[in-house]
């Protein structure tokens, strides 16, 4: 193993000789008089430690460490200075120096300071590269390089540096909300500790309390004569994930709030206060803000768990991820399978391109799955993914308005037609911008999401009533999807 490279800087030839004369033994040593030579070979040369004199003939020693740590920041760099004058000291500090050493230098200290920064960075890489390869495996479904893509990890490698700041993740159905939600955990200080996934929606609404914070022996009915920890004990240092938060009961939104504001809780049934430290991170589908209108969600507790708000895009707004997540997913299902589906025919591909994805990722990952499931060819067909004799979503052919005659019309069913085919047009008239189109639309926001997610599901409903009548009439099997032989 080479060893590890130290540059020295310092502009006083004893110091650099007697300084090279005790530690080559075990590192490799360069020297340099003057700042500006010391620079001028960093960029094409990285050292994994630096020695730097703050009195310097050319620059300041504080300039140096700054343009230092402008090329690489990663270098430790270890301060030498004559005289122990505190505003230089903390002024070299800010700059992001390791440590400090006063002239004259004592070298079982320096040895020993030497060593620590080397450990430090070490083990700061060693972190820095589990976390990569956590965020790697825990971010598969957003394999792309659309802008919105890079922009949205980019904000969450950000804001999952602060260890308690509570985040809000907003977004469709399938988007990917507990990936995003796993990502932030692992890229955060606390990514050690516990990552507990909680679906607020599959507990029914009088047990979410009991379950997230607990419960003492007897404190009701059928509970555990042992009593329960929560799930925000599994939870400490760690981070707690509300899937479907707008399915919490007001009384269980009263608990989370007080949790979130001192840190303290009280399990069901007992009145000795618990404290923990956890992160809270929630998701939902849902309008909260129109479910405060509706007296149905706490306005403070909006506010309190929504610090940080993270939107993610749907799968339409970032279309040009379709090719890239087409081929990891070809890939993924051909291993499973033992498959070895090589393309999509050009059909199929322009089907895939043009197909509206309600279901943003998750569809497009099952679609995926049915098709090199079923294929029987080395290329992928539109039949084989399903996708044959559909037609594209937001088509004007969908709405057709008649004149009134006499036998009247279905006037509730006319304006539900309506509202659909005009938030789909402002959809993609705005290129899947929600905000643009809500504005075209002169409604706000969420209203436009909230309008638009309910016109998505009933189009689904409406697309499978359709397809069951064409099962029946043509004998497919409920079981496999296929041609009745019979």
């Amino acid at each position: 193993m080479n060893p590890l490279t130290l540059f020295i800087i310092d502009d006083e030839e004893t110091i650099r000789d007697s300084l090279t004369l005790a530690l080559e033994s075990t590192y490799t040593i360069q020297s340099f008089e003057s700042g500006q030579a010391a620079l001028a070979v960093i960029p094409k040369k990285s050292p994994d430690l630096i020695l730097l004199d703050i009195g310097l003939p050319d620059i300041s020693g504080i300039e140096v460490l700054q343009r230092i740590k402008e090329i690489n920041p990663g270098i430790p760099v270890i301060m030498i200075t004559a005289f122990e004058e505190i505003t230089t000291v903390i002024s070299a500090m800010k700059a992001g120096a390791y440590d400090y050493l006063v002239k004259p230098l004592h070298m079982d200290t320096l040895e020993m300071v030497i060593a620590n920064a080397l450990e430090t960075i070490k083990l700061r890489n060693e972190v820095k590269s589990l976390q990569d390869q956590l965020i790697q495996e825990n971010l598969p479904c957003f394999i792309g390089k659309s802008k919105v893509i890079r922009e949205m990890l980019q904000f969450v490698d950000m804001v999952a540096k602060s260890p308690d700041t509570p985040i809000l993740i907003l977004g469709e159905t399938g988007t990917g909300k507990e990936l995003i939600a796993s990502a932030i955990h692992h890229r955060s200080p606390n990514f050690r500790s516990k990552f507990i996934t909680v679906n607020c929606a599959a507990i029914p609404r009088d047990l979410i309390e009991s379950e997230i914070f607990g419960y003492e022996r007897g404190a009701f009915s059928g509970a555990n004569p042992n009593g329960k920890r929560g799930l925000i004990e599994d939870a400490h240092m760690g981070t707690l994930f509300l899937d479907e938060i707008g399915d919490l009961s007001l009384e269980a939104q009263a608990a989370l709030l007080r949790f979130l504001e001192t840190g303290e809780f009280y399990r069901i049934g007992s009145t000795r206060k618990h404290q923990v430290q956890a992160r809270i991170v929630s998701a939902t589908n849902k309008d909260l803000e129109q479910m405060i209108e509706n007296d149905l969600f706490r306005r403070d507790l909006y506010f309190r768990i929504g610090v940080i708000k993270l939107d993610i895009p749907s799968l339409n707004q970032r279309r040009s991820d379709i090719i890239p997540l087409i081929t990891f997913f070809l890939d993924r299902f051909n291993r499973k399978f033992s498959k070895s589906i090589t393309s999509l025919s050009d059909q199929a591909m322009e089907a895939m391109m043009n197909h509206h994805w309600t279901g943003n990722v998750r569809e497009l990952k099952n679609t995926m799955e049915r098709g090199v499931l079923v294929a029987r060819g080395s290329t992928l067909t539109p039949e084989d993914l399903g996708l044959s004799n559909k037609e594209p979503e937001g088509s004007n052919t969908r709405t057709k308005f008649s004149p009134l005659t006499t036998d009247g019309i279905d006037l509730p069913l006319l304006k539900q037609e309506l509202e659909r085919f005009y938030i789909n047009e402002a959809f993609i008239l705005a290129g899947g911008n929600e905000s643009q189109a809500a504005k075209l639309l002169n409604i706000n926001h969420h209203t436009f999401r909230y309008q638009r997610k309910k016109c998505m599901d009933l189009g689904q409903d409406q697309e499978q009533n359709k397809d069951q009548e064409q099962n029946k009439g043509q004998g497919y099997s409920k079981e496999k999807g296929m041609r009745s032989s019979r």
